[in-house]
């Protein structure tokens, strides 16, 4: 017998805290990162070694995949919010799982970069599809919860969005250590039979989350409103909505500051010890605490903060982190790149999810998606911008670079949306189109 879809609904969701839908999301969430992980952090030295292409090119490519995925979350979300999540994600798993198959037999440079920007496409499919999705169903639990049992009763929805994180993570720290084994454990062979191992075992991980998804995802979204149409679906109701547009500042320089994982840690490895081989370790770690932490975190923080303050609280832990990075940098070895990774960790674990929770309260339901993606296309091309400038300031010795980057996520500290932060929580009014609902950004009842 076939199984029936999802629905998000019934009254288990009060007891679990969540609802099929959003285990299904969840899930879906973690095989993917499982099998994307298990290919990206070789990609460089399959390159680089296997293919024989030059530095630059290799970071031409890197930053192609960049681009293709992060720009045009975008045009995943507003096809989101024209045809539904469920045909954006089926088309997104089987794009991924395309991609991958063709970068396993790519050779040339051409059709490597055809591969990558496939992969990175696929992803700007998939992704905010997944994640409007879990929003919507984030605020129908939420707004289920309290009605069913009142005050403290039902999950607030920076919980469902919580365990989504820690899912997403999860996959990040076992893909790496999946694709090790593909390379690195398999006798005999040569490396360019491994990789193609590991990019057909990632592809297959995506056709097992297109069947999933193909099966189980309703057909239409519980909470969709009508479909909007095309010519409505514009940059410029994004450019409109100010308050929005603060939020997605704020979410900018978090994520041009939590790059620098990837950017500045590496490098002060190099300079203090001569070699990253604790790079993977610190990056096992970040994981590892969002993994474990994230949901604990949000219920510590429910009922003590607001979404706008957790979010400023985690881009004052992060100013901290680069602070506290130019402080320690005397002391020598890895402690000032651990002091970062643990601080700059413990920020993003309070600011994604409150801002993803804030997003359903600033814009008109019917454009969730193209507002979701928006808010990651922006954030990526302020990477893409601020990447060469961070880059060329880190070049420079001593405290003095970690303490000038400091000032990035505290700017965006004061970007923040502050409407609705004086209203009881549970207070919001329905948000008109290009525009904020009064209480935006106020938190309803939240579960201690």
């Amino acid at each position: 017998m076939r199984p029936r879809p999802v629905h998000a609904s019934g009254t288990a969701r009060h007891v679990s805290g969540t609802s099929p839908l959003a285990r299904l999301l969840i899930a879906s969430q973690f095989a993917f990162n499982v099998g994307f992980f298990a290919v990206l952090p070789y990609l460089a030295e399959h390159l680089s070694g296997a293919l024989g292409l030059g530095g630059a090119l290799v970071g031409l490519i890197l930053g192609l995949r960049t681009f293709s995925q992060q720009g045009l979350f975008v045009i995943g979300g507003a096809l989101t919010d024209r045809y539904g999540p469920r045909p954006v994600v089926l088309a997104g798993c089987g794009l991924r799982a395309a991609g991958f198959a063709w970068l396993g037999f790519a050779e040339s440079t051409g059709t490597v970069i055809g591969s990558v920007v496939l992969v990175g496409f696929a992803a700007a499919l998939f992704s905010p599809a997944v994640e409007t999705e879990l929003a919507r169903e984030a605020v129908r639990i939420e707004e289920a919860g309290a009605a069913h049992g009142g005050k403290g009763e039902g999950p607030s929805r920076t919980r469902v969005l919580a365990r989504f994180s820690a899912g997403g993570q999860a996959g990040t720290l076992i893909g790496p250590v999946v694709g090790a084994l593909l390379l690195y454990a398999t006798p005999g062979g040569n490396a360019d039979g491994h990789f193609r191992a590991a990019c057909l075992a990632g592809a297959a991980v995506f056709v097992a989350v297109l069947a999933g998804h193909w099966r189980l995802m309703p057909r239409t979204s519980p909470s969709a409103t009508s479909a909007v149409p095309p010519e409505r679906l514009t940059l410029r109701r994004v450019m409109r909505n100010r308050r929005f547009l603060g939020l997605a500042v704020a979410y900018s320089a978090y994520l041009l500051a939590y790059n620098q994982l990837y950017l500045a840690v590496p490098a002060e490895l190099d300079r203090a010890t001569g070699s990253q081989a604790a790079l993977g370790w610190l990056f096992a770690l970040s994981s590892a605490m969002v993994v474990a932490g994230q949901v604990p975190l949000d219920r510590w923080t429910s009922g003590r903060l607001s979404w706008p303050a957790s979010i400023r609280a985690g881009l004052g832990l992060i100013a901290a982190a680069f602070a506290m990075t130019g402080i320690l940098l005397p002391v020598g070895g890895p402690w000032p790149a651990l002091a970062f990774v643990v601080l700059l960790t413990l920020g993003q674990m309070l600011v994604v999810p409150a801002a993803r929770a804030c997003v359903p309260e600033l814009v008109d339901a019917r454009r969730l998606g193209l507002f979701t993606g928006a808010l990651s296309s922006i954030a990526g091309l302020t990477v893409l911008v601020g990447g060469a400038p961070v880059g060329a300031l880190l070049e420079l010795e001593g405290p003095g670079p970690w303490w000038a980057l400091s000032v990035i996520p505290a700017l965006g500290l004061l970007a923040v949306p502050r409407v609705g932060e004086e209203l009881a929580p549970g207070t919001r009014s329905s948000p008109a189109d290009g525009q904020g609902p009064t209480g935006a950004c106020a938190p309803p009842t939240r579960a201690g």
